[in-house]
């Protein structure tokens, strides 16, 4: 099973999506103008009043959090060591400029995602790719393609990656039983999917900058301890990335194409910008300023946080500590990792590193199931029955993962990626028209000083599609007392 696997993966990403992810995110870079570059900064200040939840949805300031739950997880640690291992140094630089083409096509499937979202029956807001291919393309049955993929992925074989980094990280680094250890997480997944989304929302509002933030204090101590060795990696990496002669220095045998092939692969399962997950959380939010660009630079946020701060942490602690020389094809991440970080802080890096790899972990795990169940609406309005067969297949996955061989797990959850990729980079192409067009309306509002807002009213190409009332919106105090007043639509 493994060898099948790993020939459908090698053709899927080797013939195609590697290809596709990067003709879509310069297509859109291009054709923005550079947008997550020029417009970088304008991120934090859309962060600053994301914090207060509109009605029917979470705030944007949450609908970040979950999302970088979901990012932030073992492919972030292991998946990080594993392209290193096996891509070289040259591998981190493919995975920093897949991230940020990845962040324009990050802008785009979250932007659409705000635009073609519904209310259901209570009033909450969902929508993402399996919306906009239904409403905006008219291909109903593209969106149920998505979401069947979408399904396997979040709702299984992710939350079975995570499952498992937390089981092996915990045997390997602290001698602890398999079972003793699938029984606690089982409890503790259980308790937080009940809980639904909300919950969830809340959960990770807090658990994600703490554990963010205790993470980069622990590289930076790292990196400091090797300090004179920065210049050295600094010059590996980008050497390596390339192929050049001076990459050598007792790391021969590192291909580029297998430098490009890890980078981009494994920045993407870290990322996720252009598989189509993250809007279906982005979709949830009520987004401020009111314009469904907004949520598009909050997420474009989210994949410069997941892959070029955390993940550049990591590698920074395996690179600099020069571990990487001395490890073997077979070695585990984790066990990298554990090396890399007991060349600075000893023995007692164990529990520590056991604790991060947990609640990077968890958190991607009730992240990933965050956006399952989101996307469950696109059957049901209200799938409570749904619900609760996600929830007993979640908590299975958790369990296979647990028990499961490493190789096979991460090999199902890249060709769910592989499959959920194509089919939402296809859709954001034949939608390109509409994001620039959104893209064009609120920056052109920002320009003249006002306080970008989306009237459907204003577009009667795509007005149609929308869900109606939705993009109706009144004046509100909050807009009275903003720095600029927002502009009335066309029609009164």
């Amino acid at each position: 099973m493994a060898e099948l696997l790993n020939f459908i993966n090698n053709l899927l990403w080797d013939s195609l999506l590697i290809y596709l992810l990067l003709g879509t995110g310069i297509w859109f870079t291009l054709r923005t103008g550079f947008i997550q570059i020029r417009h970088f900064c304008h991120t934090f200040t859309i962060l600053k009043d994301s914090g207060t939840r509109g009605g029917g949805g979470i705030s944007p300031f949450q609908a970040l959090c979950t999302s970088l739950a979901a990012r932030i997880g073992c492919g972030n640690l292991m998946g990080v060591a594993i392209a290193l291992i096996l891509g070289g140094p040259g591998a981190i630089f493919w995975m920093w400029l897949a991230a940020l083409i990845g962040m324009a096509t990050a802008f785009a499937e979250s932007t659409l995602a705000q635009l073609y979202k519904i209310r259901d029956t209570c009033g909450n807001a969902c929508g993402g790719p399996a919306w906009y291919m239904a409403n905006g393309l008219g291909l109903r049955w593209m969106g149920t393609l998505f979401t069947i993929f979408l399904l396997a992925g979040y709702g299984g074989f992710f939350s079975a990656v995570q499952a498992n980094a937390i089981t092996l990280s915990a045997q390997q680094l602290s001698g602890m039983g398999r079972w003793p250890i699938t029984l606690a997480l089982l409890i503790l997944c259980a308790a937080a999917i009940f809980g639904g989304l909300r919950a969830i929302a809340r959960l990770t509002q807090w658990l994600v900058p703490a554990m963010g933030l205790l993470y980069l204090l622990l590289a930076g101590w790292v990196v400091l301890h090797h300090w004179h060795q920065i210049a050295a990696v600094a010059a590996l990496v980008f050497n390596s990335a390339f192929g050049l002669p001076a990459a050598a220095s007792g790391l021969v045998g590192y291909g580029l194409a297998q430098a490009i092939f890890q980078g981009v692969q494994r920045g993407l399962f870290s990322n996720e910008a252009g598989t189509g997950s993250a809007p279906n959380i982005a979709a949830a939010a009520a987004p401020w300023p009111p314009h469904p660009a907004s949520q598009g630079y909050i997420q474009m946020l989210a994949v410069f946080i997941d892959t070029l701060v955390i993940c550049s942490a990591t590698a920074a602690i395996i690179l600099t500590s020069g571990t990487l020389e001395h490890a073997h094809a077979d070695i585990h991440g984790i066990a990298l990792i554990y090396q890399s970080l007991a060349t600075v802080t000893g023995h007692w890096s164990m529990p520590l590193l056991m604790a991060l790899v947990f609640v990077f972990s968890f958190a991607a795990i009730i992240g990933n199931y965050a956006y399952a169940e989101s996307s469950l609406r696109f059957f049901v309005p209200q799938p409570v029955k749904l619900k609760w067969l996600l929830r007993l297949l979640t908590l299975t996955m958790v369990l296979f993962g647990c028990v499961a061989e490493v190789s096979v797990v991460w090999r199902l959850a890249d060709l769910a990626m592989g499959l959920m990729t194509i089919t939402n980079l296809i859709a954001l192409l034949l939608l390109s028209p509409v994001v620039l067009m959104l893209a064009n309306d609120y920056n052109s509002q920002r320009a003249i000083g006002k306080l970008p807002t989306f009237y459907a009213a204003n577009f009667p190409a795509i007005a149609p599609q929308l869900a109606p009332g939705l993009w109706v919106r009144p004046a509100t105090p909050r807009d009275k007392n903003s720095r600029a007043a927002a502009p009335l639509p066309r029609d009164g």
